[in-house]
């Protein structure tokens, strides 16, 4: 028996049938869906220190499932005493079984995690149907052990949807469960 992530489930059977009611879609390949989810972490203040970017990878792999990348710069920038090929963050893109597992911790386990959390920003969305959020500490993802961490450090996780509008992509995500503020929390 092979295994289905649970969000992918309910993704296929729940929320795929809301959102052609919702929108009036004809068929199911006009349902939007989710196609990649990209994790990238900016660590160019640490720069220099080679132990804290081991640590920052070795970090992101434990949340993600999946390797993480150095990315490096492409050229000098001497007032920020940057070299070309110098490393200046991480970053990871997750798709398919991976994806739908990091989601739904995300949703269900990491976000309620955050102090006084009362829902993410609806605004973040880029006109595209693509949706930021900012997270500022790792440690509220609950592989990450707390008496390890030496120095805290954000991500930005980017979900990239099929959907051609921002209201469209907002839809998809509060079907899956996505904790947005209420009109009234803002």
């Amino acid at each position: 028996m092979k295994y289905t992530p649970r969000l992918k489930e309910k993704y296929t059977k729940e929320v795929m049938a809301a959102l052609m009611k919702k929108h009036g879609y004809k068929s199911i390949m006009q349902v939007p869906k989710i196609e990649k989810v990209c994790i990238n972490q900016g660590l160019g203040k640490f720069a220099g220190d080679k132990k804290m970017f081991e640590t920052a990878v070795e970090e992101m792999s434990i949340i993600t499932g999946q390797r993480a990348v150095t990315s490096k710069s492409r050229k000098d920038i001497s007032n920020f005493k940057l070299r070309t090929g110098m490393p200046i963050g991480i970053r990871v893109t997750l798709r398919g079984e991976k994806m739908y597992e990091f989601l739904d911790r995300l949703i269900s386990v990491s976000l309620p995690r955050v102090r006084d959390f009362k829902g993410i920003n609806d605004k973040s969305f880029d006109g595209r149907g693509n949706y930021t959020l900012g997270v500022t500490e790792q440690i509220i993802f609950p592989e990450i052990d707390i008496d390890k961490v030496t120095k805290m450090n954000g991500m930005d996780v980017t979900i990239v949807t099929s959907a051609t509008n921002d209201e469209e992509a907002k839809s998809l995500l509060q079907e899956l469960g996505m904790p947005f503020k209420k009109d009234n929390d803002k």
